[in-house]
């Protein structure tokens, strides 16, 4: 037992993370090389037709030696974007060393620079390896320097190619040798970390665990210790791409636990786990909590889909605990929930799994952030628009802020510098890492992430800049509510809050987007956008006219004018008493607003 190695590889997005676990695999004879297929850990659809790794995967692999001698390696393969950081903390949490994969093409890159933090502070043996060393682009010493001047990577890192299974050989010694061994901690009481958890139908909710102290086995009587709730343990094993059974889990192992749990609130990612009568007072702290940042409002197409939404959302949270979501109400789309994301591309994970994997057809309002105001004297958080009061009595609004840090080349600095300064973003200070490359800090309102704007770098620099952010305090912002009404009536799906010198081409743009995608009725439709209850940009769409005349052929002009009067009336009772149907289009028009 004192010959387990528990670590997990970080990397800033497609650096090569899955290609290499694909490569160990194959090393240590996990998987036979007939089974072989690339990103095989990436097991959901859409990791792999998106090319990332959305999911942290736990495996174990036992691997023989030259000198006969086994080991096992107990593998954490994390995600590299800057939204699932927190799945990048819970494998920290698990492990004594980290194997951290840069792209000799590319460099040292923003969550490069993030993830290497992270792992320092969590007091982890670092590997470091520089990877795709094959291709005709790559740049391996002005890699190395990057590393050593930026990461403050001293050790010579592994020049490796994951791909054509270059350095494999080297990268396992160096886990062997400069991995700490687990502690193995056995005359404690049983102290076991939660740092995943998944669903099945049939066995409901199944933890993935990481072994401090003591042991686990099937019979033993466990206790949750953030929840307070005690179980049977019903099934122990360990992962090898699929669950393997075992009598027992040990101190220093990392598996899985079955114990039947029917009820998602029982299971808090990264709660302890300990025994019911000997329990220890270990609780482990090596777990960040993450809270939500970003809000925006889920509906089903159908009111009748509600039930299914709430079971599926449930479902989810089971094996992503930083999904967050309560009840809502909108007057335009009835009955839905209010879910909380780490950002724009953690909002369309969710929404396509929820689409994916539980057949719905959803509808997604404005993402926005969470807002602290100081109204009548008291302050409140809005973490919805419609809660957002008027003018009147607002005496301050506090917006959150992200220390946002953009790697780039030189080359674009001009266009990076302006997108920043459209975003309101304050520089903080500027680094050249050499010649070519440079490292840009600021100071950036959430509000202007979290919508476009790693599109809109992306377009700026060709594709080569990168960027990871960090929150920091609440700044005063000059901000107004925009609500949306048509025909008098405020849709409050439409409401968002925007920067007070933006409001006019915002609300004008809305407007003018909306009188496109609404169809024509039998009534005039009066679209207005209000700031401050006072109405900044007005559009109308033309009623469908009826030609009422068509069958006089001559004879009093008297009579075509009654006529006239009362298609009159009859479209003023139209629009007193229709309905205005608002297709789904005008909804994603809105999300758009930024492009």
């Amino acid at each position: 037992m004192s010959n387990i190695r528990n670590f997990c590889i970080i990397a800033h997005v497609d650096h090569g993370k899955s290609t290499l676990a694909d490569r160990l695999l194959e090393h240590t004879k996990t998987v036979p090389y007939k089974n072989m297929k690339n990103q095989i850990l990436d097991d959901m659809e859409l990791e792999r037709e998106k090319g990332i790794t959305i999911k942290a995967k736990a495996v174990r692999m036992d691997y023989t030696d030259k000198l006969g001698k086994k080991y096992v390696f107990n593998l954490i393969d994390t995600p590299g974007h800057v939204d699932f950081t927190y799945e990048v903390s819970r494998a920290l949490a698990a492990c004594e060393g980290a194997v951290l994969v840069v792209d000799a093409t590319q460099g040292v890159e923003a969550q490069t620079l993030a993830n290497t933090i992270l792992a320092k502070n969590a007091h982890l043996k670092i590997i470091s390896i520089i990877n795709k060393i094959d291709l005709p682009t790559a740049d391996i010493d002005n890699t190395y320097k990057q590393m050593s001047e930026t990461l403050e990577v001293n050790v010579e890192p592994i020049l490796a190619s994951a791909k054509e299974g270059i350095g494999i050989e080297k990268i396992v010694d160096s886990l062997i040798t400069n991995i700490p061994p687990a502690k193995i901690v056995k005359d404690k009481p049983l102290a076991a970390l939660i740092f995943d958890s998944f669903y099945d139908s049939y066995r409901g909710v199944i933890v993935m665990i990481r072994v401090f102290y003591g042991k686990i086995q099937k019979g033993m009587k466990i206790k949750f210790l953030m929840s307070n709730v005690e179980h049977e343990v019903l099934e122990v094993g360990y992962m090898k791409l699929k669950m393997i059974k075992s009598d027992e889990l040990f101190s220093g192992e990392v598996g899985y636990v079955v114990t039947g749990v029917k009820c998602i609130n029982d299971v808090k990612i990264g709660d302890t786990i300990t025994e019911s009568i000997n329990p220890t007072k270990y609780l482990h702290e090596g777990y960040k909590q993450v809270n939500p940042f970003i809000f925006a409002g889920i509906y089903p197409s159908s009111t009748s889909k509600y039930d299914d939404l709430k079971v599926a959302l449930g479902r989810l949270k089971l094996s992503d605990s930083s999904l967050f979501y309560f009840p809502e109400t909108s007057v335009a789309l009835g009955f839905g929930f209010r879910c909380g994301f780490l950002g724009s591309l953690h909002l369309e994970i969710i929404k396509e799994r929820l689409e994916r994997e539980f057949g719905l057809t959803l509808l997604i309002t404005m993402p926005n952030v969470v807002y602290r105001i100081k109204y009548k004297g008291d302050f409140i958080k809005i973490d919805n628009p419609v809660k957002f009061p008027n003018n009147t009595g607002i005496d301050e609004v506090w917006e959150p802020y992200a220390g946002v840090t953009i790697i780039c080349p030189v080359n674009y600095l001009g266009p990076v510098f302006e997108l920043c300064q459209k975003r309101r973003g304050k520089q903080k200070f500027v680094k050249y890492m050499n010649d070519k490359v440079l490292i840009l800090r600021y100071n950036m309102p959430l509000s202007e992430i979290i919508i476009g704007f790693f599109d809109a770098l992306k377009s700026v620099s060709k594709g080569y800049a990168s960027f990871d952010y960090q929150h920091i305090d609440s700044q005063l912002g000059d901000l107004v509510k925009l609500e949306v009404m048509i025909n008098a009536e405020v849709i409050d799906a439409f409401s968002v809050i925007v920067y007070k010198d933006r409001a006019q081409t915002i609300a004008h743009y809305l407007t003018e987007k909306l009188k496109t995608i609404i169809a024509r009725h039998m009534f005039e439709i009066f679209i207005q956008v209000r700031a401050n209850n006072k109405i900044i940009s007005r559009e109308t769409i033309s009623a469908i006219r009826k030609d009422v005349l068509a069958k006089c052929y001559g004879g009093d002009i008297t009579r075509k004018r009654k006529l006239l009067e009362k298609q009159k009336d009859g479209k003023r009772k139209m629009k007193q008493f229709g309905n205005v149907e608002i297709p789904f289009e005008a909804f994603v028009a809105v999300l758009k607003m930024y492009e």
